[in-house]
C-alpha cells in the first residue's frame, strides 16, 4: 500500500475541504491510502511512515499557518537530520481570502511550504496547467481555494476548486506509487 500523508491546518474548514478532496483523489488510485492529519496531531512517525507528504495551509498574513510551521519545525527537522524523506514525494496546497485572485498570499504560502519539502530532499509534484479546473483553482505550485469574493465576503471554496484538489491527489498518488521503494541515492 502506498501511504499519502496530508497534513493541514484549517480555520473555517475550507482547507479541510481541500484536504478531503485531495484524499478522495489519492484513494481513487488502486493500492493508495490517504492519511488526513491536522497539523497539531501529525507526528514524526506519521511523516516517516508516509510515501508522500502533502502540506496544506490557509494563508495568514501572506504566509503559512503557525500550526503547519510548528509541524515543520517539530517533525520535519528531525527527518532532515536523518535524511529520512529523500526521494519521497511532496506537494502542497493552500486556501486564502485576501485581495488578489488567488486569495492574497496563496502563491507565497505554497512556495514557503515547497521550500521545506525541498530541504527534505523530496520529489516535488507540481500542478500541471492541463489539470481540469486549473484556471479557477490552480497555480503551478498546487491547487488553491479562494474562500472569499473580491469584496472579501466569505463564500467558501467552490466545487471547481475542490475538483482541482481531487485531481492533484490522483497525480500525487500515481507518482508516489511509481516511486515507492526506488532508491534515489546509494
Amino acid at each position: 500500500m502506498t501511504n499519502v500523508l496530508i497534513v493541514y491546518a484549517t480555520d473555517y474548514q475550507n482547507t479541510l475541504k481541500m484536504a478531503q478532496s485531495i484524499a478522495a483523489g489519492v484513494q481513487s488510485v488502486p493500492d493508495c491510502a490517504a492519511i488526513l492529519k491536522a497539523a497539531e496531531t501529525a507526528t514524526y512517525d506519521d511523516l516517516i511512515a508516509a510515501d508522500a507528504v502533502i502540506l496544506g495551509s490557509p494563508v495568514h498574513m501572506g504566509s503559512a499557518d503557525w500550526r503547519i510551521k510548528k509541524f515543520i519545525d517539530s517533525c520535519c527537522s528531525g527527518a532532515w537530520m536523518k535524511d529520512a524523506m529523500i526521494g519521497k514525494v511532496g506537494a502542497v496546497f493552500a486556501t486564502g481570502s485576501g485581495f488578489g485572485n488567488a486569495g492574497g498570499g496563496c502563491e507565497l504560502t505554497m512556495l514557503g511550504l515547497l521550500n521545506n519539502l525541498a530541504e527534505l530532499g523530496m520529489i516535488i509534484i507540481p500542478l500541471p496547467k492541463s489539470t481540469p479546473g486549473y484556471t479557477t483553482g490552480g497555480l503551478q505550485w498546487g491547487p488553491y481555494g479562494r474562500s472569499a469574493n473580491p469584496k472579501m465576503d466569505p463564500v467558501g471554496v467552490t466545487e471547481d476548486m475542490l475538483g482541482v484538489a481531487r485531481h492533484h491527489g490522483i497525480h500525487i498518488a500515481r507518482a508516489a506509487k511509481a516511486l515507492k521503494g526506488v532508491k534515489i541515492f546509494g
